[in-house]
């Protein structure tokens, strides 16, 4: 028998209800878990428990929250920037002034994703150590931009490709130069791709913990520097590190939901003609 589509529709939505559960049920366990103290973390994994700020009023005296929170802001977002202005006309030269070298130009700068950073850590400290950019917001900036750039790149290629050709050359023929191509006809009409490009870029900068933890020490340590402070050789300290990474989360989480619109029609922009 098969089954109609009302069935279909509610098994579905169980199953959708399902696997969201099992995606957010450890961040709901982290949360909770920082609400503890350090005994009962340890020793009572019950969800009913007394809560307590025990835990954030110590994670809150060992280290200025606030410090670490702008660090990552000015990093997340100063990286997405500048990668978009490199990206930006990079991915218009090679969506409409195509050569026999872009293909495998887009090729190269994905396959770098591929390369383990470890890989490339002794040279880029080295590089930093002698410039002076360890434990600076400007050096991480950098490092951030050229992590995320060969995907920034991509998906703007992405967009501009799914553009007519006919409206960039409308705007040739009522003598639009290059510029003006870009700032008044392509950039508008690719916004919601472009948005989406940076909002995923400011997630993956904000994310990122091994260049952050190797590169720097205290003045430019972000969010995920912060988190790791609360593993020690002692030991880790559940509590406090629950609420530590409750507290790091905490603004991408909101940042993610309030834009989670713009991020999916970005990211479907071009799909239906």
């Amino acid at each position: 028998m098969v089954p109609s589509v009302g069935a279909r529709r509610v098994w579905l939505t169980l199953l959708g209800w399902g696997i969201a559960l099992i995606i957010f049920f450890p961040i709901l366990w982290m949360v909770l878990t920082g609400f503890k103290s350090e005994a009962e973390a340890i020793a009572d994994p019950s969800l009913i428990f007394t809560p307590t700020l025990e835990s954030y009023v110590a994670v809150q005296a060992r280290a200025d929250y606030f410090k670490f929170a702008l660090n990552s802001v000015v990093v997340a977002f100063g990286s997405t920037l500048l990668a978009l202005a490199i990206a930006i006309p990079s991915a218009y030269a090679m969506a409409f002034l195509p050569t026999k070298r872009t293909k495998g130009t887009l090729l190269w700068m994905l396959s770098t994703k591929m390369l383990p950073p470890v890989g490339v850590l002794v040279p880029i400290y080295l590089l930093f150590r002698d410039f002076g950019l360890l434990d600076t917001r400007t050096g991480l900036i950098i490092v951030y931009t050229l992590m995320n750039l060969p995907i920034v790149v991509w998906m703007l290629y992405t967009f501009f490709k799914d553009l007519p050709r006919d409206i960039l050359e409308a705007g040739r023929m009522d003598g639009a130069s290059t510029f003006q191509e870009v700032i008044y006809l392509l950039l508008p009409l690719t916004l919601p791709g472009i948005a989406s490009t940076g909002l995923l870029s400011v997630i993956l900068s904000w994310n990122e913990a091994f260049w952050s933890l190797n590169l720097t020490s205290s003045s430019a340590a972000p969010l995920t520097a912060y988190i790791a402070s609360f593993s020690s050789p002692e030991g880790l300290f559940w509590a406090k590190l629950s609420a530590a990474s409750t507290m790091a989360i905490a603004p991408i989480l909101v940042f993610g939901w309030l834009t989670q619109k713009q991020m999916v029609r970005g990211l479907t922009f071009g799909a239906v003609k």
